[in-house]
């Protein structure tokens, strides 16, 4: 029989995770329905041999070419007509593709599951599961691109509790766990390779609403899979940057992108300077962060932990690290010619 889902993992130098991934790939409840390709971009470790060890399609690049590029090399031998996408450091739930394959129907434009922090043990990996950068952009956001509008959205997730929960009809999701319809990736002519990390998935959900208008984009929290992050705070200022660089890619890209940046650390720092002559203001400069990124305070009350209050500076530490990442892409990509409007 031909396989109902091609999962496709692409990893550089992530034999250890990819082990993990493909292990639970080999639990999975419908594992005979599955078509599993591995794309080694550029490995220099033994992401390959750990790949060998188990029934996978194996692809390699000679050298990095970006997670782009290696999700395309993928696709390209994929024969399922769904292809989905795991991250070398997601662990997917045991029903994981059985949820998937139910939830894929064939109104939908594409299909985001859920990526949770499997341990709240350690500041950062705590900090991650009250503040999951991989939760799904809500529908909200496709209201408008104005400047104003993204920064009023933008203040109220500081104040205000979203949590949503159930399978719904989003802006955007992560793409370490979802799953495109293959003969649609194809016709948009696959992933921007131009993007090598950060931004990727937003483009090609916005290329496929484009060529496939009336398509929801669906998150079920259902398809669940863990994200093993890296429990350090330079892995994570690492990502915000790549993040900022993606989205100033699609700046340059998409027309009616407008060039946002973070407003807080701004703030932050036109105090640090101002304190040079007013100490004082130091003090404010310090203090500030708790009240613009209220919502550590909240945790530290709740749950009576006083680390929570270091969320604010976590987050603060995150968004300056995005600015930076999106001026260096700002200059990296000044030459991407954009397209024409959504």
């Amino acid at each position: 029989m031909p396989p109902a889902l091609s999962v496709i993992i692409c990893s550089l130098n992530g034999a250890e995770g990819l082990d993990r991934c493909l292990r639970a790939l080999e639990a999975q409840t419908i594992r005979p329905a599955l078509e599993l390709i591995v794309v080694d971009d550029g490995s220099t470790d033994s992401t390959s041999d750990v790949a060998r060890a188990y029934a996978v399609h194996l692809v390699r690049h000679h050298e990095c070419r970006g997670l782009d590029a290696a999700r395309n090399s993928g696709v390209r031998v994929a024969s399922a007509p769904i292809v989905a996408f795991l991250d070398d450091d997601c662990e997917p739930a045991a029903d994981w593709s059985e949820k998937l394959i139910d939830a894929f129907h064939d109104d939908i434009l594409a299909l985001g599951g859920s990526l949770s922090v499997p341990a709240r043990s350690g500041i950062v990996l705590s900090y991650l599961d009250r503040n999951n950068p991989l939760a799904p952009r809500e529908l909200d956001l496709a209201r408008s691109h104005d400047r104003f509008y993204r920064l009023w959205r933008y203040l109220v997730r500081q104040w205000a509790d979203d949590q949503r929960d159930g399978r719904r009809a989003v802006f955007s999701f992560a793409g370490g766990n979802m799953a495109l319809r293959r003969s649609m990736l194809e016709a948009v002519g696959g992933f921007d390779e131009r993007i090598r990390f950060g931004g990727e998935e937003d483009d090609v959900l916005w290329r496929l609403e484009r060529a496939f208008p009336g398509y929801p984009i669906i998150y079920d929290p259902a398809v669940r899979a863990l994200h093993h992050f890296e429990p350090s705070l330079r892995d994570t200022l690492r990502r915000s940057r790549a993040y900022g660089r993606g989205q100033a890619m699609l700046c340059r890209k998409w027309p009616d992108v407008h060039a946002v940046v973070f407003p807080f650390p701004l703030v932050v720092f036109m105090l640090l300077i101002l304190a040079i002559g007013f100490p004082y203001v130091a003090i404010v400069a310090i203090l500030l962060p708790e009240l613009l990124y209220i919502r550590g305070l909240r945790w530290a009350v709740g749950e009576r932990n006083v680390r929570c209050l270091l969320d604010a500076y976590i987050q603060l530490a995150q968004e300056t690290w995005a600015n930076l990442g999106f001026v260096q892409g700002w200059l990296r990509y000044r030459d991407v010619p954009a397209l024409s409007g959504r």
